[in-house]
């Protein structure tokens, strides 16, 4: 959309009359009085005064022509749709894919009463932790730790505070790669470390979405050349080469489901740890620019 403004200059203007209708008393050009006829300059009252009127006639002028010159400013808002300059539109696509990774976070949290026994014991539960989900399959470059941390923990419940002991938690992050043995792995890691054991964060990628990213850059594009014929139909012109193209684009993940441990009474122990993976989702968004004819 073009907006133009235009500012004019307030002029004062000059009231000849007044000036013709003046005081009597003449004041000659150098600033000495006038006499009916000036000897020094040789002019008379009439002569004197059309001078003046001459000389704030074309002072009043310039300042009318500089006044009436207008200042103009265009300016170009258009974000998207048929600009001066071409069509703007964006095109997004999406595509779903099944996730083939999993990561989540397996921890074990000890609470003794001196920092040797808490750092002890925790470090032999950590090394149980990653030795079963290393058995489990899962290869030791997937196995990075998240969390160390050593902290006093007291009792406020009396009118002073009481130590307890000393907490000390060590997380690591797992990536199982193998979907339907996810289950057994999480079931077996829980199993090694026990009532200290600490599990969160389930998160499922993609480990290699090049080809779910290019199909779907490919319907953005469909999709933004579609709204850009459009337009140039509707406008009345011909549709030209892109001049610019930007992209940007996103995987979201998609929601766990999280289910309770189901107890197999038949085997006298606990179900295996159902994981489903669902659909993940990829969007690409392109901003096109095509030149029109």
């Amino acid at each position: 959309m073009l907006l133009l403004s235009y500012e004019m200059a307030a002029v004062n203007r000059v009231n000849l009359s007044a000036i013709c209708d003046a005081d009597e008393t003449i004041v000659r050009i150098d600033g000495n009085p006038a006499t009916a006829y000036d000897r020094h300059t040789a002019e008379t009252h009439w002569e004197v005064r059309v001078r003046r009127i001459a000389l704030l006639g074309i002072a009043a002028a310039s300042i009318l022509i500089a006044a009436c010159t207008p200042e103009v400013t265009v300016e170009n808002t258009a974000s998207e749709g048929v600009t001066a300059s071409g069509i703007a539109v964006s095109g997004t696509g999406e595509v779903l894919g099944t996730p083939d990774t999993l990561q989540m976070r397996f921890g074990v949290s000890v609470l003794r009463p001196t920092v040797d026994q808490a750092v002890g014991d925790a470090a032999n539960l950590a090394d149980g932790l990653i030795g079963s989900l290393e058995a489990e399959g899962v290869a030791s470059d997937d196995i990075q730790t998240a969390n160390y941390s050593i902290s006093p923990e007291y009792d406020y419940s009396g009118d002073q505070r009481r130590l307890v002991g000393y907490r000390v938690d060590n997380t690591v992050v797992a990536k199982i790669r193998d979907l339907e043995a996810a289950g057994t792995v999480i079931d077996s890691t829980v199993s090694s470390v026990g009532d200290e054991i600490q599990v969160s964060g389930v998160s499922f990628s993609i480990e290699d979405d090049t080809e779910l990213i290019a199909a779907a850059r490919a319907a953005a594009w469909d999709d933004a050349q579609a709204k850009a014929q459009q337009l140039a139909d509707l406008a009345g012109v011909t549709l030209g080469a892109a001049t610019s193209i930007s992209e940007s684009f996103a995987n979201v993940p998609p929601v766990p489901v999280y289910r309770d441990f189901a107890f197999d009474e038949a085997a006298g122990a606990l179900a295996e740890t159902p994981i489903e993976a669902g659909q993940q989702q990829v969007a690409v968004t392109l901003q096109v620019r095509f030149a029109t004819e």
